[in-house]
């Protein structure tokens, strides 16, 4: 998300960062202003509806329009629906799905009124096939591929076009989280390993995701819309 925010920054977007943590959210904010970046922070829980319709609003209020809207917030939990608690399936699909579809339901009256926009969710390669120990994470991921579809046929006469990224392995946190619950190291030897069997035999950066992204967010994807593009070394090729 941090990647994706510092590069539609360098390339002139006025980005707002949407975050519950407010700490690493002002800090973020303080960083990138600090390199002449127009960014700003709003808390924002997206699994909660009045927070994102606040959110929403208050940008309309700042900016009176909204042309991209990345939806990236996402939590991976590498259980089986066994070992899956029913609490931990719900907060993986309020963070991801469910905060998809409340992001963009208040932010597409905004777009529309403005002539259109782009919707940019983030999916998975796991929402192309399905993956070990992660029945949670492979849910929501299949799922907001589709919904990216479904979102895409409905808004299209309003000139907004809606996609989904689907990374592979990142070198994020999150992935060092993923590792730690399967009991690894994340060291060299553990992302060597991620980088096996790829075409292009390495890990993925924040970089190649926020390129992705910031190609889907501009004119020269103006006629794409409802796929999914998927950036992962050709790890599912």
């Amino acid at each position: 998300g941090l990647g994706v925010v510092r590069k539609l920054a360098a390339f002139g977007a006025k980005v707002i960062i949407l975050d519950k943590n407010i700490e690493k959210g002002i800090t973020a904010e303080r960083e990138l202003k600090g390199n002449g970046l127009d960014i700003r922070f709003i808390e924002c829980d997206v699994r909660l509806h009045d927070h994102c319709k606040k959110a929403v609003d208050k940008i309309n209020g700042i900016y009176g329009r909204i042309d991209i809207l990345i939806n990236n917030a996402g939590i991976a939990i590498r259980k089986n629906a066994v070992d899956l608690e029913p609490e931990e399936w719900d907060l993986a699909l309020d963070v991801s799905l469910k905060g998809q579809y409340l992001l963009t339901k208040y932010a597409v009256p905004v777009m529309k009124a403005n002539g259109g926009g782009s919707i940019i969710n983030t999916g998975s390669g796991w929402s192309l096939k399905g993956g070990p120990d992660a029945v949670s994470y492979c849910a929501m991921k299949g799922g907001t591929l589709n919904m990216t579809r479904a979102m895409a046929i409905d808004f299209g006469k309003y000139n907004i076009r809606v996609n989904c990224i689907c990374p592979g392995d990142i070198d994020t946190p999150m992935l060092q989280s993923e590792c730690e619950q399967l009991g690894g190291v994340y060291d060299d030897e553990y992302k060597k390993q991620c980088a096996q069997g790829r075409p292009i035999e390495r890990l993925g950066t924040v970089d190649d995701v926020a390129n992705a992204v910031l190609f889907l967010s501009g004119r020269m994807s103006e006629w794409i819309t409802g796929t999914h593009l998927v950036v992962d070394g050709g790890g599912i090729a």
